[in-house]
């Protein structure tokens, strides 16, 4: 089993990573297997709404999206972690995830998933709710923790000091890795994954 976490800030080394890190220390001590994959500073562009998919992700390979998506492909579960900017996840992560999900979204059906935003004060609580919303409309089971999953602090040093947040993330990570064998001991129980319906798509415009 494997955790693959996103990185969503321009810093390799900062808040974000040493919340991921503290999940991921817990998932090995689990025995689940976690990987870091770090956004960085490059260039990332937005979904144009192209359609132009493909069986292997998006059609523009100019950045990280289609290595993710392979990947993902790989994993069985997921963590993406954010900076905060402007009481919001990073624009770099949302676009990321915009690609990911509009191009290969069905991928990561019945695979659990988490959120995690890092603040130096505020804003934690509207970015968790954002990225939320890639679990709820791609069928993943959400893993919670006992607060809301955020860490405070400039820095990883910081992030360390927030006693509070440091343990909600440990419990993620709890949480993430019994979910993980939940499922794995269904599978082998034959468990069948649900039935799902595809195809509708009602497009209207509600009027006075």
């Amino acid at each position: 089993m494997k955790v693959l976490m996103l990185n969503g800030s321009a810093h390799q080394k900062g808040t974000t990573f040493r919340a991921l890190e503290e999940i991921g220390r817990v998932l090995k001590a689990e025995g689940v297997e976690y990987e870091v994959f770090q956004l960085g500073g490059g260039p990332i562009r937005d979904c144009i709404g192209c359609g132009k998919c493909s069986e292997n992700g998006c059609i523009f390979d100019d950045d990280a999206v289609n290595e993710f998506i392979e990947r993902a492909k790989e994993a069985d579960g997921f963590v993406f972690g954010t900076p905060v900017y402007y009481a919001h996840p990073s624009g770099r992560i949302l676009s990321f995830l915009d690609r990911v999900f509009y191009s290969s979204g069905r991928m990561f059906a019945y695979k659990p998933g988490a959120a995690v935003a890092v603040a130096r004060r505020g804003g934690t609580s509207t970015t968790f709710d954002v990225l939320n919303k890639y679990f709820g409309i791609s069928q993943m089971p959400v893993a919670g923790s006992t607060y809301w999953n955020m860490v405070h602090g400039t820095d990883g040093a910081e992030a360390e000091l927030d006693a509070e947040g440091m343990q909600t993330m440990r419990n993620i990570a709890h949480n993430m890795a019994w979910m993980l064998k939940c499922f794995e001991a269904g599978r082998k129980q034959g468990i069948a994954l649900p039935a799902t319906e595809r195809g509708e798509r009602t497009n209207f415009i509600h009027g006075c």
